[in-house]
């Protein structure tokens, strides 16, 4: 009997399209994802800071000697989030705890998706009543190598946390992962289109997030003093991801006396190295 379409467009209840994985945005993901957990110690450590218009950005500071608890060392930067008693700013906490449990909940639902069950292996159980022994009984049990596979993401219960033990920033690798379709044996499936796209759309809003609530999301803000050369208005640029090219405007025209070059809208504009002069020009102008 010959196939028409029509014959070939039916199919029988409860049938569902086996669709296969196609092309998704997934490096865009994978590059806020890693954004997150790059910045994710500089977000815990804004937590315990009081939020202040300051220039240059602490993290631009080479030029500076900083406090040691201004500039934890490498492997001392936390990575965890905790209780902060009296948290100083209230908007990087919100981003950090929202931020945290959108991920957690991204990588359950990532997991039931793709991840394979944990494998079950015979167990002989042999009991014993009264010195004699019983029938030999098999019963399933888990493998434990397979359940505590490294790779694996462990969902949380009312005793155990899980993998969320281990904080975002492995949250954030695992689902880069996951994204970029790592293989890690028979352990998990590709990753369909749909979830791909929850994926890419929750580490876009969270990346948005932590650079909104460290400043480097590219909005203007004003600083809390004047220029110091002409007592203008400055205003400070930074570019999304990339706190290095940040730069300050004096809102007062050509004008100023400022040591620097106009930018296109006629206006004294300081980048790259000229930040160090105006800094050291608006900490002397405070101390005069």
């Amino acid at each position: 009997m010959t196939n028409s379409p029509r014959i070939q467009g039916i199919r029988p209840a409860g049938y569902i399209l086996d669709e296969a994985p196609v092309a998704a945005p997934v490096a865009q993901a994978a590059d806020d994802l890693a954004a997150v957990r790059e910045q994710w110690g500089d977000l815990l450590a804004a937590i315990g800071r009081a939020p202040r218009a300051e220039w240059p950005p602490r993290e631009c500071r080479a030029w500076e000697q900083p406090a040691a608890e201004d500039a934890p060392a490498v492997g001392r930067m936390p990575l965890i989030l905790r209780e902060h008693p009296a948290p100083l700013n209230l908007t990087a906490l919100d981003a950090a705890t929202t931020t945290e449990r959108e991920l957690f909940e991204l990588c359950d639902t990532v997991a039931a998706a793709v991840q394979r069950p944990v494998r079950r292996r015979p167990s002989l159980d042999i009991p014993s009543y009264s010195g004699r022994t019983a029938p030999t009984r098999i019963r399933m049990v888990a493998d434990r190598a397979d359940r505590d596979d490294p790779a694996r993401w462990s969902y949380a219960s009312p005793t155990d946390p899980g993998s969320r033990a281990y904080g975002l920033h492995w949250a954030a690798v695992w689902l880069e992962g996951r994204a970029l379709g790592e293989e890690a044996g028979d352990l998990f499936t590709a990753v369909r289109p749909l979830l791909a796209d929850a994926i890419a759309a929750t580490a876009r809003r969270a990346r948005a997030r932590v650079e909104r609530a460290l400043g480097r999301d590219g909005q203007p803000t004003a600083l809390d003093r004047p220029c110091p050369y002409c007592r203008g208005p400055l205003t400070a640029y930074t570019r999304s991801g990339d706190p290095s090219a940040a730069t300050v405007v004096c809102g007062t025209g050509s004008s100023c006396t400022a040591p620097v070059l106009l930018n296109g809208r006629s206006r004294r504009q300081w980048a790259g190295a000229e930040l160090v002069g105006l800094f050291v020009a608006l900490e002397a102008a405070g101390k005069g």
